[in-house]
């Protein structure tokens, strides 16, 4: 739907005169585009945010939430750092500090 909004305000800036004329090469879907300086830029983000999460999760132990957490040590709600763990296939329990009695 937003896109047939915005060809139709396309078409409505680019008309002369009063005729609605909508050019067939704007209704085409476009083929996403492979490679390129945004894939880059995407990988080299989630490579970043990986590794900050990880640094969080080996600083606190393992411990996700609470005063000493990495949610808390990056400032973002535990909810969102669990689904970000997740998006990013970080194994949480390898940063567990086992104690020994």
């Amino acid at each position: 739907m937003r896109e047939l909004q915005n060809v139709i305000e396309r078409a409505v800036i680019l008309s002369e005169g009063v005729i609605f004329c909508v050019d067939e090469t704007w209704l085409k879907p476009q083929a996403p585009q492979s490679g390129g300086p945004t894939v880059a830029l995407n990988r080299a983000l989630h490579r970043q945010e990986k590794e900050m999460i990880e640094a969080a999760l080996a600083e606190s132990g393992g411990r996700v939430s609470g005063p000493g957490g990495a949610a808390t040590k990056l400032g973002i709600p535990r909810p969102t750092l669990d689904a970000k763990i997740k998006r990013l296939g970080i194994n949480k329990y390898r940063f567990k500090v086992h104690q020994s009695n």
